[in-house]
C-alpha cells in the first residue's frame, strides 16, 4: 500500500466527512472535488483543506461508497476508476440495498440492487471486464437485516431468499494483483 492514508468519500452528499476528501457528482452538495467516478479522467488536481491532491492511480488507501452504487449507470466503469484509484491493498467499502429489500427500489434514481453475487465479475471473473493486472478480493460481506428479518428465526441463506428480511450488504472489496 502507498503511505497517502488518503480516503476518498464517494458520494458525499448528506455524508461529508472532516477526514476524508468528499466527492460527489452534485455541484450543490458542497463536495470538495465534483466528479462522476464512472467518466473520470485520472490526472488533476483537487484542492482539500489547504493542500492540492493530485488524483492519481494508486492515490487512495481507502474508498467509501455508501448508499452510492446503485445510483450509477456504468458501474463497471466507476469499479474499473475506483480499482485504478486504490492503493495495492487498498480497500474499497461499500454499503448497498439487497435486492429484496424494501429500499432496493423504492428510490427512483436506483438503477439496481445487489445481492451476493454482485462481486464475482469484480474479483474471480475479473478476466472478463478485461482487467489483467489488478482485480478485487472480497475481505468481508455482512449483511444488515431488517427489524422484520431480526424476527425471523432461519439460517443464513433462507434469510437471503426472504422478501424484505434483509435491507442492505456491507462489503470490503480490497485490490490486490492478479
Amino acid at each position: 500500500m502507498s503511505n497517502s492514508g488518503l480516503t476518498l468519500n464517494l458520494g458525499s452528499g448528506k455524508d461529508y466527512r472532516n477526514d476524508c476528501l468528499n466527492a460527489d457528482i452534485r455541484p450543490d452538495v458542497g463536495a470538495d472535488w465534483v466528479v462522476d467516478i464512472s467518466d473520470l479522467h485520472i490526472g488533476g488536481i483537487v484542492k482539500w483543506k489547504d493542500n492540492y491532491i493530485p488524483i492519481k492511480r494508486g492515490g487512495f488507501e481507502r474508498i467509501i461508497a455508501f448508499d452510492v452504487l446503485e445510483h450509477i449507470p456504468n458501474l463497471v466503469k466507476a469499479m474499473t476508476n475506483c480499482r485504478d484509484l486504490l492503493a495495492d491493498g487498498g480497500e474499497m467499502h461499500i454499503v448497498v440495498p439487497y435486492e429484496l429489500s424494501l429500499g432496493a427500489w423504492q428510490d427512483p434514481t436506483h438503477v439496481r440492487a445487489f445481492n451476493e453475487n454482485s462481486w464475482v465479475y469484480y474479483c474471480g471473473w475479473h478476466w472478463y471486464l478485461g482487467w489483467k493486472d489488478h482485480r478485487f478480493d472480497v475481505a468481508h460481506l455482512d449483511y444488515k437485516l431488517s427489524e422484520y428479518g431480526k424476527t425471523l428465526e432461519l439460517g443464513l441463506d433462507e434469510l437471503l431468499r426472504t422478501p424484505r428480511a434483509v435491507d442492505s450488504m456491507y462489503v470490503v472489496l480490497r485490490k490486490i494483483p492478479v
